[in-house]
């Protein structure tokens, strides 16, 4: 299966009014999984609602919230309002509650990939402070600190309304921890940064899913180390999927066997006729192949969300379609 909401979504006439109204989204949500063939009623992976919500109850225009990045530490001192996206993703998770035999799915991006849409520079304070530099003593890194927390109250907010819609589990994204924000020969000494604004946000979120009994289901892209994914394997989650840069099959042996693997392959290119069906279809069945032969459990998938591309759809859905075939018949 894919994550495919977005390519079912386009098939529509009138998208944008679909992601502003509950039920008919829903409905897109169950067309979703049954066009896939999949139980899993997964919603689009926008990572832009809590920016925008956080924002929005700062008092920051609408229209400059795209573009805006905080120069001061900033400081929530109101409760998050949820934006009408956000209210009608959560009436979308409730029809399938409610109408539906799907498992009902919630989305949401992770503390630390929100914290980097806040700054206009995430980078160099994450650098100083795994040097060891502390927020007292550069600004920049007090910034990142305010920016996490204000970041976990949105995110908090969210993923309990959700949960409150029917969610029964949640995929949290977090594609910028990866090593374009962190310094691999900082890594390669240890991994203190990482785990303090990476890690340590992250696990709040798991035991607050976990609290609620909501699986979690881990989403991370981007270009990995092995002790990234080592840590990654230590939330409890459900599900874990990878980016297309990892070799499951090798990470399967840092993944416990109840959490399940996803993924990973190069959806993000399937609009490019320089990647051929038959490409894809190797692709599929060395990847099925080699997690039959480490046994850990497995699901075929996209390695993110496959974004409808327009005039490359047909290219797309082509591509989707035969790695769904390979799967069915491999």
């Amino acid at each position: 299966m894919p994550i495919g909401t977005h390519l079912v979504l386009h098939q529509h006439t009138d998208p944008e009014a679909i992601l502003h109204d509950g039920r008919r989204l829903g409905e897109v949500l169950v067309e979703t999984a049954n066009r896939f063939s999949t139980p899993l009623a997964v919603p689009l992976m926008d990572l832009t609602l809590e920016k925008e919500a956080l924002l929005l109850s700062m008092g920051v225009p609408a229209a400059d919230i795209s573009q805006y990045h905080f120069a001061e530490p900033p400081v929530v001192t109101k409760p998050i309002a949820l934006t009408p996206r956000m209210l009608a993703s959560c009436e979308a998770i409730a029809y399938v509650a409610g109408g539906s035999k799907l498992v009902p799915m919630g989305m949401s991006i992770g503390p630390f990939s929100l914290m980097t849409k806040l700054l206009a520079d995430p980078i160099t304070p994450v650098f100083l402070a795994g040097t060891g530099a502390t927020g007292k003593e550069e600004p920049d890194i007090a910034l990142v600190e305010a920016a996490l927390v204000a970041g976990e109250k949105v995110i908090h907010a969210y993923l309990e309304a959700q949960i409150t819609a029917g969610a029964k589990a949640i995929i949290v994204c977090e594609p910028a921890a990866n090593l374009v924000y962190f310094s691999p020969k900082q890594l390669d000494k240890d991994y203190s940064v990482f785990d303090r604004f990476v890690m340590s946000p992250m696990r709040r979120v798991a035991q607050l899913l976990e609290t609620h009994n909501v699986d979690l289901i881990f989403h991370d892209c981007g270009e990995l180390t092995n002790g990234m994914v080592k840590r990654f394997a230590t939330f409890g989650a459900a599900m874990m999927s990878l980016g297309s840069s990892r070799r499951l099959w090798e990470d399967a042996a840092f993944v416990p066997k109840d959490t399940v693997l996803y993924g990973n392959l190069p959806t993000k290119r399937f609009y490019a006729k320089q990647l051929p069906v038959a490409e894809v279809e190797r692709m599929t069945n060395e990847l099925l192949n080699k997690m039959r032969e480490v046994e850990h459990p497995f699901i075929l998938g996209s390695e993110c969300d496959v974004l409808s591309v327009p005039g490359s759809e047909g290219e797309i859905l082509g591509k989707v379609d035969a790695f769904m075939r390979c799967g069915c018949c491999g």
